[in-house]
């Protein structure tokens, strides 16, 4: 199946940096005891959102009593919450960091109209997200108003990560990385079956990159849900790198693969490309 509907120039995009980062050379007034609470809350993954003191202390290299301690501080702070079981968890107070984080870029803000916009014209679910590492962590969502729209996939919201690699956004996030960041992305997924059409092979998936690349358009033909159609767009900056990924998501009870792509396709490409605008980005026929 054809990839695209639109052509736009390559471009390039980063990953978002760590949270957290330890400078090669730490100044006098560097806090080690702020490096080991940040350390402790980059220990909890999507893979791994609940951990003991245990699995802390074993992970950082840290005692337990150490760990214990910074624990019990950041769970005062409402940085941790602690389940019934006695592990512990992220706290919404990382969550209000994070999206304060997001909104500080005007990404949201520039985006919101326009996709309310798009939602309101075709009536289903639209998305922005960015690329996080191996995943794409969604940035803002403007879910579907259709009566009939199915629940398929996953329940996605804003501040929701899903694999990058059985995503549209996320396909089309990774291919426009340099080669370099790209290969060593892909040598630490472990690609796992997600939905029925959903690409477990490194090399397809190098491969499907590279069509993404080309054709600056991805689809998701139920690579990650079955009865889930998705397809995406890129979000330029000034520098013309690829900053987002805009996306239409639908239940395949709705509409055809074929009807998306050629019928919203054109509306979804033009969101991206006004998004784009707001963030300073200008195609070749505009520079002046």
């Amino acid at each position: 199946m054809p990839r695209t509907s639109s052509k736009a120039p390559k471009s390039s995009a980063s990953t978002l940096e760590p949270a957290w980062s330890i400078p090669s050379l730490r100044e006098p007034r560097y806090s080690q005891s702020l490096e080991r609470g940040l350390a402790i809350l980059s220990c909890f993954t999507p893979k791994r959102p609940v951990l003991g003191i245990a699995d802390i202390a074993d992970e950082l290299g840290m005692s337990r009593s150490t760990t214990h301690r910074y624990v019990i501080t950041l769970l005062a702070l409402g940085y941790l919450e602690q389940g019934a079981s006695r592990k512990y968890r992220l706290g919404l107070r990382v969550t209000d960091l994070g999206m304060s984080a997001l909104n500080s870029t005007g990404l949201r803000e520039h985006a919101q109209p326009y996709l309310e916009e798009l939602r309101q014209r075709t009536s289903y679910s639209v998305s922005l997200a960015v690329l996080d590492g191996p995943e794409i962590l969604y940035v803002d969502r403007a879910r579907s108003f259709r009566r009939g729209q199915g629940q398929e996939g996953p329940d996605v919201r804003i501040g929701s990560r899903l694999p990058a690699y059985c995503t549209a956004m996320g396909k089309l996030l990774l291919a426009n990385l340099p080669d370099s960041d790209q290969r060593e992305l892909i040598a630490s997924m472990k690609l796992t079956k997600s939905g029925p059409n959903t690409i477990a092979s490194k090399k397809a998936l190098r491969d499907e990159l590279d069509e993404v690349l080309e054709a600056s358009f991805a689809v998701d033909d139920e690579e990650l849900a079955k009865g889930l159609y998705s397809i995406a767009a890129p979000v330029r900056d000034e520098a013309r790198d690829v900053v987002a990924a805009v996306d239409i998501a639908v239940s395949s009870s709705m509409i055809s693969i074929g009807e998306l792509v050629d019928a919203l396709g054109p509306h979804l490409v033009s969101t991206a490309d006004r998004i784009s605008a707001r963030l300073g980005y200008r195609r070749d026929d505009e520079q002046s």
